[in-house]
């Protein structure tokens, strides 16, 4: 199954596919950032965000996706710009009927790492261990999606299990 998970941001917003096998393992597809240049205008910024993730789910249409939620900062500026973005997102991916999943910044951590107050670098070294990758996914944004794909990945395949469980 092909999951994809974003980090939303306005001028950096992180991308990262994950493959999730039968056995249990993972494995990163693609993984990235799209980024918009800072004088641009905020219109044409979301448009060229919104651009970027078509061609993206284009390329690589996921079964599932998730998106970070977002984290209420003392800088009410960057939270209207990052829910801004969050919704570009949102909107990309209801047009591809993509189902999508929302997770906080804890949740991630604790799905990831098994400690929700887990610390960047501890997270990063999870996510490079957990996909197999010889160096921490670069720069943060790539790696923080590529966590927020593997919390769903994680989450996806407990749920299916509860159900068998349930049936049986």
């Amino acid at each position: 199954m092909l999951v994809l998970g974003i980090d939303p941001g306005t001028a950096t917003t992180g991308y990262g596919f994950l493959e999730a096998h039968p056995d249990g393992s993972f494995s990163a597809v693609a993984y990235g950032v799209i980024l918009t240049p800072a004088k641009t205008p905020l219109p044409e910024r979301l448009l060229l965000l919104h651009q970027r993730l078509q061609e993206l789910l284009q390329r690589y249409p996921p079964q599932g996706a998730a998106v970070e939620k977002l984290f209420f900062q003392r800088n009410v500026t960057t939270a209207m710009s990052v829910g801004q973005a969050r919704g570009v997102v949102l909107l990309a991916l209801a047009q591809h009927n993509i189902p999508v999943a929302e997770y906080t910044p804890n949740e991630v951590k604790m799905a990831v790492t098994g400690y929700g107050s887990a610390g960047k670098a501890q997270m990063q070294r999870m996510v490079k261990m957990l996909l197999g990758l010889e160096d921490i996914p670069k720069p943060d944004d790539a790696a923080d999606a590529l966590a927020v794909a593997l919390c769903h990945a994680q989450h996806l395949r407990w749920h299916a299990h509860s159900e068998i469980l349930e049936s049986g």
